[in-house]
């Protein structure tokens, strides 16, 4: 929703509002957000896609791997650095629908967590688009991958804090039907430590969510704010994954209990929407060092 509705929202003009947008919403079509490169993954400006100037379009040739929805999208938005004679190439962004000929949708990767959400290469060998597919004026790309995940970085990790906040539950309710030595595990230390450390990070997270939430929705800008609530949302869920499945001892490490998944899952989030450490990267950036 994030990485291919808000910027058409956004960008997109009338007509590309129109086809799209409706069907998206309503499930009808599915997108996919086509940037990263086996070569190219935090490194945007080592992109390799290229975009030509072609009569009445372009055309684009180049490979983008890791695109969430690819092997089920209807459409992709992509993104490719436009030839410009006598000027630095300019990254541009482009709706570019399934069946569009030079255009190939790849089969799903298998991946370690996730599985519920399918990934996949999309490949543009020749391939031509009007003019009317490109999203917003050339050279606006990186404007709107900007946008973009600064949207994701704040909306998807909220559903983040719901995982910590089951990961919460199902642990205080183990802790204490749990019993060792006589004794609820919850009695222990040890234990009752890991579950408040849980609570801390899940309303400090919630508070990280709720301002990038509402600067966003005063126009402002929340580049800042949404790297540090990506940050600190994605690695605390890690942890309290791993927590959790150290709380639950060997009953954690077995598949008949959801934590083993919750894990594989959680370490996810510090990995798309930019690592860790672009994050930390765009917070040094915003404080100007």
């Amino acid at each position: 929703m994030w990485a291919v509705q808000m910027p058409l929202v956004h960008y997109g003009n009338e007509e590309q509002k129109r086809a799209w947008l409706p069907r998206l919403v309503s499930g009808e079509a599915i997108g996919a957000h086509a940037i990263t490169e086996p070569g190219s993954g935090s490194d945007v400006f080592s992109l390799t896609s290229r975009a030509v100037r072609a009569r009445g379009g372009y055309v684009l040739n180049g490979q983008k791997t890791f695109a969430t929805n690819a092997p089920v999208a209807d459409v992709a938005l992509a993104f490719a650095y436009l030839q410009r004679d006598g000027q630095s190439p300019a990254l541009t962004a482009f709706l570019v629908p399934r069946e569009t000929k030079g255009v190939t949708f790849g089969k799903p990767i298998a991946k370690m967590g996730l599985r519920t959400s399918p990934m996949g290469e999309v490949v543009f060998e020749d391939c031509f688009v009007p003019e009317s597919a490109r999203l917003g004026p050339e050279g606006a790309g990186m404007r709107i991958f900007s946008s973009a995940m600064e949207w994701e970085r704040a909306c998807i990790f909220a559903g983040h804090l719901g995982a910590m906040e089951r990961l919460l539950d199902d642990c205080i309710a183990y802790a204490k039907k749990r019993k060792q030595f006589g004794q609820p595990i919850a009695k222990f230390a040890s234990v009752a430590d890991r579950i408040a450390d849980m609570k801390v990070a899940i309303e400090a997270g919630r508070w990280l969510l709720y301002k990038v939430g509402w600067l966003t929705g005063q126009g402002k800008n929340a580049v800042l704010e949404s790297a540090m609530a990506k940050l600190f949302v994605s690695e605390m869920h890690s942890k309290a994954a791993l927590d959790a499945l150290q709380l639950h001892g060997g009953y954690g490490y077995m598949k008949e209990y959801p934590i083993e998944r919750e894990v594989r899952d959680a370490l996810s989030g510090t990995l798309y929407s930019g690592t860790s450490e672009m994050q930390r990267k765009i917070i040094a950036s915003c404080l100007g060092l």
